[in-house]
């Protein structure tokens, strides 16, 4: 197979913009002269602006701002400079290590780039990365103390939906799989008669209404999988159209001379209805 290996886009000239970070974290976290909220900062109390951060970044690409997606990007960058300062102070690693683990693990899940090995489409690189990455923890099993599970490595910080989804992907990567959607909403219909059970006051079963509701999200997150959604996707393109909706609908009680939370709530349901169906025609509008 020819390889095009001629770049259009040069290589950023950032060494020394990178190396000026760094420093400026140096100087941040340096006793006595340094900044006394960087100074008093861990891995524990920075690891929630970590994962803030990289929501800000999928939010600024979700709004296609650019501008904005340009600063999230250094603020997401700055919280990996941040922790390999914290480890450098502890002996643990530096930054330098960090770089050169990611470019060594990037080269090696590469081979069709950086080697002779060819890979024909993108659905042939997934098998292999899931491949290389199961190899890889693998070798970190020393021993009968370290047995090796399919769930290794599945993050407990990740959003629930988003776990709950990676593992039923691991599952499913050892056999352990629906044959198709249809009996994975077979077990919805299930889980849903089970929780309507579970919340009727006078069944054996209500101390259970949060394990069954927790049942009914993780096969839901396991019909995405199965039908090539991704669970966060969906659930925020579900929380955009429901805000979407609720302010048309304050909207419109306004211009009806009426605060929204005065409406009786059939009053409100109409508007709901109302707002929906104009949706659908500015839909059907735009397809024509």
């Amino acid at each position: 197979m020819s390889r095009n290996t001629e770049n259009p886009h040069p290589p950023p000239r950032s060494g020394d913009l990178f190396a000026e970070l760094v420093e400026v974290m140096r100087k941040l976290r340096t006793p006595v002269s340094g900044c006394p909220w960087d100074l008093e900062q861990s891995f524990e109390t920075i690891a929630p602006y970590t994962i803030e951060e990289a929501y800000e970044v999928a939010d600024a690409i979700e709004r296609r701002d650019f501008g904005d997606l340009k600063l999230e990007l250094g603020d997401l960058l700055f919280q990996s400079v941040f922790h390999a300062q914290m480890a450098a102070e502890a002996g643990l690693f530096d930054i330098d290590d960090v770089m050169r683990g990611i470019v060594d693990k990037m080269v090696a899940r590469h081979p069709h780039v950086f080697g002779d090995a060819e890979i024909a489409s993108a659905a042939d690189q997934t098998a292999a990365w899931e491949k290389m990455k199961d190899d890889e923890r693998a070798s970190r099993g020393a021993g009968a103390a370290d047995r090796l599970s399919a769930m290794d490595d599945v993050a407990n910080a990740l959003p629930a939906l988003m776990r709950a989804q990676k593992l039923t992907k691991r599952a499913a990567r050892v056999g352990f799989d629906w044959p198709s959607h249809h009996e994975v909403i077979e077990k919805l219909h299930e889980e849903l008669g089970e929780l309507l059970e579970a919340a009727d006051p006078k069944s054996a079963a209500s101390d259970n209404v949060t394990e069954e509701l927790g049942d009914i999200l993780f096969v839901c997150a396991n019909l995405c999988r199965k039908l090539d959604v991704d669970a966060e996707d969906a659930l925020r393109a579900g929380n955009r159209k429901f805000e979407r909706r609720f302010r048309a609908m304050e909207m419109l009680a306004l211009e009806n001379g009426k605060a929204f939370n005065e409406l009786s709530l059939d009053q409100q349901e109409e508007l709901w209805q109302t707002v929906k169906a104009a949706e659908r025609g500015a839909k059907s509008d735009r397809g024509r």
